[in-house]
């Protein structure tokens, strides 16, 4: 009887001789000969052939359309304040992250071309917020109402200021509603925003707050970008005089965001105009008493009241006082309070400008605010005890322009455009890191 293990044997070795003459004939009959070459290439010609006769029958057009009309992800809610899409200029941050570098800037065109928030890179901390703002997204709630004079802009990180910065005052009209105050004796009727002692009350803060814009243009740059919106305003509502178009430009660059507003006369009859800027930045350390202010060397306008914030028309000097921030490296605000104007600016020796800066030397991170028009005549600082923002707000015009306390020989910061006439305010904001020797001094 056969073995049945010699059986298996033998029929093992037959499938291996044959499996290695398959492998010799596959090797000699397609590899060796282009064999392999040819049928790729013909699967090659027939999938193109497939395609062509499917896009003269339109099957590509539909189904690109059955894709659009299917969005990949659920939509969002848009939010849009003051009817306006707000526009986010944004740049990458570079690989090193050794240094502190801006992020984005958020801007609302229809309100102002509010700067609603400013992002950075701070070494150590990451992406931080710099201005003291609600998100996008609670804007609607906050604006939600009655807010008749756009007052809610100066809560919602920075807002642009025009015809005028700050404050006006003035008797009230019988309904309370506008305040009337004169210039090269024109009359003046004003929004009122609060009140002040007896009759008089005050309109603060300009008329451009909740306007939307004409136009809105952005340009995409190497290391950035910038947006611009337009503004014709014509007379603010019957609240000013002849006619005005502004014009607002941000440019987003790694370490400056550049800021300007024009202002053109396109009426008929002269007229006053004042700008300013009202950020509030934040202190990311959180620690508001190491932080330190600078303000250029100049006077500070004397506070008749603090209630109201109206000045007497007195300057004074600032020098051994507790306004004092004039110094290189500026002063720690403490628990101080302020709310105070200072004018007749002067710059350093090799500046651009009078500058401002605001330090957390516990997160090594400042901020400088250069003047770069001369028109700039004001600064004031806003930074309440206990609140967690700090304002440095470069302006043209003083407090109260057209107040009866002025000296008649003071120019209190207001421009007179003549028809057709243009004015510029513009500063640079720089985003500063803090050596350490600076830092220990401080």
């Amino acid at each position: 009887m056969e073995d049945p293990r010699l059986s298996r044997m033998y029929a093992a070795l037959l499938i291996r001789t044959l499996d290695r003459w398959r492998r010799g004939l596959w090797h000699v009959a397609v590899m060796r000969s282009g064999l392999l070459t040819m049928i790729l290439l013909t699967a090659a010609l027939l999938g193109l052939a497939f395609g062509w006769r499917a896009h003269t029958r339109g099957e590509f057009a539909r189904l690109k359309s059955e894709l659009n009309s299917k969005p990949l992800v659920t939509p969002t809610t848009v939010v849009r304040p003051g009817g306006q899409d707000a526009v986010v200029l944004q740049r990458s941050q570079i690989a090193v992250g050794t240094a502190p570098e801006f992020l984005s800037a958020t801007l609302l065109p229809g309100r102002g071309m509010n700067v609603l928030q400013i992002t950075a890179y701070l070494p150590g901390k990451g992406e931080v917020q710099l201005l003291a703002s609600p998100s996008l997204n609670d804007i609607e709630k906050i604006l939600d109402g009655a807010d008749a004079t756009g007052g809610t802009n100066l809560s919602l990180g920075g807002a642009f200021e025009a015809p005028w910065a700050n404050r006006i005052s003035g008797p009230t009209s019988a309904d309370g509603k506008n305040l009337t105050t004169s210039w090269d004796g024109r009359i003046l009727s004003l929004p009122v925003t609060s009140r002040e002692h007896g009759t008089d009350a005050i309109a603060a803060n300009g008329l451009l707050l909740k306007r939307a814009s004409d136009t809105v243009k952005t340009n995409v740059m190497p290391d950035g970008g910038e947006a611009v919106g337009v503004y014709d305003a014509g007379d603010f509502d019957g609240h000013w005089i002849s006619h005005t178009e502004i014009t607002t430009s941000v440019q987003l660059s790694s370490r400056t965001l550049e800021m300007k507003i024009s202002a053109r006369n396109t009426g008929n009859e002269a007229e006053p105009v004042g700008i300013g800027w009202h950020p509030r930045f934040v202190i990311p350390s959180g620690d508001r008493g190491q932080a330190t202010l600078q303000i250029p060397n100049g006077l500070r306008v004397e506070v008749r009241d603090r209630r109201s914030g109206l000045p007497s028309g007195r300057l004074l000097p600032v020098a051994g006082t507790e306004y004092d921030f004039t110094s290189r490296n500026g002063a720690r605000l403490g628990e101080m309070s302020l709310d105070d104007c200072f004018v007749h600016l002067r710059a350093g020796l090799l500046d651009n400008g009078p500058i401002a800066e605001l330090r957390d030397p516990k997160s090594n991170y400042g901020l400088r605010i250069t003047a770069m028009t001369p028109t700039i005549k004001a600064m004031r600082a806003y930074a309440p005890a206990g609140a967690g923002f700090v304002s440095i707000e470069p302006q043209f015009n003083y407090d109260d322009p057209f107040g009866r306390e002025w000296a008649r020989d003071e120019d209190t910061g207001m421009v007179v455009l003549q028809p057709g006439q243009t004015v510029e305010w513009k500063i640079r904001l720089e985003i500063l890191s803090l050596s350490r020797a600076e830092t220990d001094r401080l």
